[in-house]
């Protein structure tokens, strides 16, 4: 049975509660409530005003960008190229924030979540603390924020964030635009609402990577979407590539296994018995 301390202990936490809860003053926060998707007329591509691929004119050293040309060629023989998720791997970031499905964004006391309806949520730490001396590598890496009032009028105009710690493979996007493979990349973002249109949000992001010869920095546009509907994308719920060893197969409409490219050999079959007739 509980004594009279633990009783009065339990008492004052639940007053506290709505107390604590009060403190967080939503008011002094940019609305970035709603859904955000990409505008209109724009595709997956990682600089929005820019075609996919080469037409990006990444600033890529001359061995990532014998990477991406490799890509590019192995695409349009008919294979997956240098893109990570054709193997169901996370879009990491900066990828993820394309946005190929919509986003949502969560402001919390000390954490400002971004939630994806086709990936892991993101998490930005927004209580001050350091980087660790030592981080786990991950696909989103670790990522840090700093609100920021421009104007000195006590609510925050902007949401500034630096990540690091990662690991890969990453790419920029779909065309095998690649990261490098050391996972030293540092990217950093502002991220604010238009000053011109309250339904449209900058993501304004500058990658500094050893696959570049001088940091990258795009400005990234998202709609609000006033009465959103929500979708379950899962990436390995029908995957229709198979990787085999290094070479990329695909199952066709009637479920048998097919090749990729013009001319490819099948797989080592020494395993199996005979060929079905």
């Amino acid at each position: 049975m509980l004594n009279r301390r633990a009783i009065a202990a339990v008492f004052a936490a639940a007053l506290a509660w709505p107390l604590a809860a009060q403190a967080f003053d939503e008011s002094k926060y940019p609305d970035f409530s709603g859904q955000w998707m990409r505008p209109k007329g724009v595709g997956i591509q990682w600089d929005q005003t820019k075609p996919l691929g080469r037409g990006q004119e990444a600033p890529l050293t001359a061995e990532y960008r014998k990477v991406l040309e490799d890509s590019i060629a192995d695409q349009l023989a008919g294979g997956q190229g240098n893109d990570p998720p054709s193997r169901c791997m996370p879009f990491g970031l900066p990828r993820i924030m394309s946005v190929i499905f919509p986003m949502e964004i969560v402001i919390t006391p000390n954490t400002t979540h971004i939630l994806f309806d086709y990936a892991l949520p993101r998490r930005i730490f927004t209580d001050r603390r350091s980087f660790p001396a030592e981080i786990e590598p991950t696909f989103y890496g670790y990522s840090i924020g700093t609100w920021v009032d421009d104007d000195g009028d006590g609510r925050y105009d902007a949401l500034e964030i630096e990540t690091r710690g990662f690991k890969g493979p990453r790419t920029f996007e779909a065309s095998g635009l690649p990261l490098h493979d050391d996972g030293e990349t540092v990217v950093k973002e502002r991220l604010f609402i238009d000053k011109d249109d309250a339904d449209t949000l900058h993501d304004v992001i500058t990658v500094t990577d050893h696959a570049l010869t001088r940091p990258w920095a795009v400005d990234k546009h998202y709609r609000r979407q006033h009465d959103p509907i929500w979708f379950q994308n899962n990436c390995s719920e029908d995957n229709r590539h198979v990787f085999i060893g290094n070479e990329h197969y695909v199952i066709s409409a009637d479920d048998k296994l097919m090749p990729a490219k013009k001319n490819q050999q099948p797989p080592d079959l020494a395993y199996f018995s005979k060929a079905r007739k």
